[in-house]
């Protein structure tokens, strides 16, 4: 079998995103598994930075032992695309025209491209991860016959593209973190079949939380929920805090909201409310150990590494009824709830409170649905045998 190129945007080994994440874990453990293979890329720093700007210099390098080909990108026209862009946030439908605007003027290379068409006969197959960025909708089109999409969709609007349909319905095929995912591409671009698969992400399973390590270090002592993430709007952490107030006054409870991660929403200022910004990975699990639960207030998720980690540090879920994914795993495992509004988020909230042997086996459920499901040595093993087979496949 030749190497493997995982086409992707950006890549670096700092920056923030969960398929920015998911690719790295998925190509340090591949290649760690004997895999060959390279990441082809841009030379913009992360999906935050300046589209236009080439950050790293073009070429081939050696980065945390991947191999690594950057390709200068293109001028970008950004009026044009923030126009098209500006629309699609309004909740407007765009024409052919606008959609082909929008791939255009958002970040691309014509170099990256153009390598893939001239060396094509090298790989087996190329691996596209995210779905919407001009890399993977370009690069997708010259080898469909082997590509496979890691595409980690959402039901958005850039989903629904028909250009995207157009082009991603003619990949060899697709690996899903979820089967809502799954759903979701069947009924968008009709892809279906043996290689149209849901393996999920791998998870780091050797660690465990300390909660009284947590409580001694930031002071805490009474009951909290925990949310871990990036704090904004997009996120329904607005919404959250909004659930979790109006709680505390209908309430007399001791209970604390504790927020931990980055982002630039403005929480108020109130005592139950704390939020300890960025932590390091060993306070984070501690925080997980020592919540009354964790709770997820997104309803877009293509998987949820935060839900799988409450549950291995022994804490169950409450999550929002309108994410399908997330929706669907605590319905699964029966790892804990999940509701639509302010009503069900009081009743499961004071459920959850008030039943701790529930919680318990909640968290049970779905610390054993992770380690079935999601050990780094499960994922390796579905991808090396799915690679391997598609790729025989000719």
């Amino acid at each position: 079998m030749k190497k493997i190129g995982f086409i992707t945007p950006w890549y670096g080994e700092s920056i923030g995103g969960g398929a920015e994440a998911e690719l790295r874990g998925l190509a340090h453990h591949l290649q760690e598994a004997g895999m060959e293979l390279e990441v082809l890329t841009t030379c913009v720093k992360s999906f935050t930075s300046d589209w236009n700007e080439n950050y790293h210099p073009e070429g081939y390098t050696l980065e945390a032992n991947i191999l690594v080909r950057r390709f200068r990108v293109r001028a970008r026209d950004v009026g044009a695309f923030d126009r098209v862009n500006q629309k699609l946030l309004m909740g407007e439908r765009l024409s052919a025209e606008e959609e082909e605007t929008f791939c255009r003027e958002m970040v691309n290379s014509p170099d990256l491209i153009r390598y893939i068409r001239e060396h094509g006969e090298e790989y087996s197959l190329f691996v596209c991860i995210p779905y919407m960025f001009g890399p993977v909708y370009y690069g997708a089109q010259v080898y469909p016959e082997k590509t496979i999409m890691i595409p980690c969709f959402h039901d958005e609007s850039y989903a629904h593209f028909t250009c995207f349909r157009e082009a991603f319905s003619k990949v060899k095929g697709m690996a899903f973190n979820s089967e809502p995912e799954r759903k979701l591409a069947e009924e968008l671009y009709g892809v279906k079949g043996d290689n149209f698969v849901t393996f999920g992400l791998g998870m780091d399973t050797g660690w465990s939380g300390d909660a009284a390590r947590f409580r001694r270090k930031y002071g805490i002592d009474e009951p909290f929920i925990l949310y871990a993430g990036r704090k904004d709007a997009g996120k329904r952490v607005d919404t959250l805090i909004g659930y979790f107030d109006e709680f505390r006054k209908r309430e007399d409870s001791d209970l604390k909201l504790v927020l931990i991660g980055g982002g630039s929403m403005r929480l108020p200022d109130q005592e139950n409310i704390l939020d300890l910004g960025f932590v390091d990975p060993q306070d984070k699990y501690d925080a997980y150990a020592a919540a009354a639960f964790f709770c997820n207030p997104s309803e877009m998720e293509s998987f949820s590494i935060v839900i799988m980690e409450s549950w291995l540090a022994g804490r169950p879920v409450l999550v929002n009824g309108l994410c399908p994914v997330t929706k669907d795993f605590v319905q699964r495992t029966n790892g804990g709830l999940y509701y639509t509004n302010y009503a069900e988020f009081d009743l499961c909230v004071r459920y959850l409170l008030s039943h701790p042997r529930e919680m318990e086996i909640m968290a049970q459920n779905g610390r054993n649905f992770v380690l079935e499901n999601f050990t780094w040595k499960e994922i390796v093993r579905k991808y090396q045998e799915y690679f391997r087979r598609v790729a025989e496949e000719g």
